[in-house]
């Protein structure tokens, strides 16, 4: 038996309306009637929001981990982990610098002898030819042989001493003070060669030739010099 029948309707939702609109009624016996499709499509689960934003978030902080890209970023994955720190190195030692100063004497060279006759003609020297026996020029003619050395360096020692003394063994310089042939200044360096160095013309002539040969080398050397200066 039939006992009455309902009939529902059901009206689309407006496009301002909320999307929470409700059904108006009802089947018997409590069944929910089928939803139209298009109703479905605007239909959501309460909980899709709040699930669809924890994915949206969970995801930009997965993007903003794994980025290095940007500069700043890059710099401070090159960074080392700590702060490099400077090394200092101090490194002693004792020295000791011993020095040693060698004691030097500067000597003059003496100067090459000239052949006797070139010699003689270069400085201007006559030539003195042979001597009385005996006499002063006599001695040193033989002592100037002795050396080793020729006339023309006897020639030299002639004109030289004739220009200091004139051969006097007694010549005495009153400016000056220096005596004998040699005319030594003082006189009495000439006591190295003998005692006897006021009156005798050997020893004269020996200290003479020696202090010749020391600072000149040769007569002819000692004649240039003076020569040159006026003195020798």
């Amino acid at each position: 038996m039939i006992v009455g029948k309902h009939n529902a309707q059901f009206t689309r939702p407006a496009a301002s309306a909320p999307r929470s609109s409700q059904r108006t009624s009802t089947r018997p016996g409590g069944a929910t009637p089928k939803r139209p499709l298009s109703l479905e499509r605007h239909v959501r689960s309460p909980w899709s929001l709040p699930v669809f934003s924890s994915i949206a978030v969970v995801s930009l902080a997965l993007v903003s981990i794994s980025d290095t890209s940007t500069p700043a970023a890059a710099i401070e994955s090159m960074a080392p982990a700590s702060p490099i720190v400077g090394q200092e190195f101090t490194a002693t030692a004792e020295h000791s610098i011993a020095a040693a100063v060698a004691s030097y004497e500067i000597v003059e060279p003496a100067p090459e002898p000239e052949p006797p006759a070139a010699a003689a003609a270069s400085f201007g020297a006559p030539v003195a030819g042979t001597p009385d026996p005996g006499t002063a020029k006599a001695i040193a003619a033989d002592m100037v042989a002795a050396r080793g050395w020729g006339s023309g360096e006897f020639d030299c020692l002639v004109a030289l001493w004739n220009k200091e003394s004139g051969w006097n063994v007694y010549a005495m310089n009153p400016s000056s003070g220096a005596y004998g042939i040699p005319q030594s200044l003082p006189g009495s360096k000439m006591a190295t060669a003998g005692a006897d160095w006021q009156t005798n013309p050997a020893t004269q002539i020996t200290w003479g030739l020696g202090y010749i040969e020391a600072r000149y080398g040769t007569p002819c050397g000692a004649w240039a010099h003076s020569q040159a200066v006026g003195w020798y």
